[in-house]
């Protein structure tokens, strides 16, 4: 079982910036982040392997967004550039033990509570 916290999330004006943060109680082989928007279904934001660090983000947040990982604190954080209105969402990390990197939220296992990010124009 892991638990996992997220933290970070606000209120930021459109161009701004910020980090989430996705603290977990164990390891797993690969976490990711997704978000849901008020009356759109989830989606995939971005993905990182624990082990080698590999990555994989959605298109919408290619360039903008970076996913890492600190071994140490077992912790995995998602830097968020250029924010735009439409980013406003819920974020949720998640984990799971799949060694290829998903897109599809049933590839993982467990999930946090969310943290609020809104993003004002």
């Amino acid at each position: 079982q892991v638990q996992l916290v997220e933290s970070g999330g606000g209120l930021v004006q459109a161009g701004g910036s910020l980090r989430l943060a996705c603290a977990a109680s164990g390891r797993a082989l690969q976490m990711g982040w997704f978000r849901q928007a008020p009356g759109k279904e989830r989606e995939f934001v971005a993905a990182i392997r624990w082990g080698d660090g590999s990555t994989l983000y959605a298109t919408s947040v290619q360039g903008r967004f970076t996913v890492f990982r600190d071994n140490a604190k077992n912790t995995m954080y998602l830097q968020m550039n250029s924010l735009q209105p439409e980013d406003t969402a819920v974020y949720s990390c998640a984990a799971g033990n799949s060694p290829i990197l998903g897109v599809v939220g049933t590839k993982y296992d467990y999930w946090g509570q969310g943290t609020q990010v809104t993003v004002s124009s």
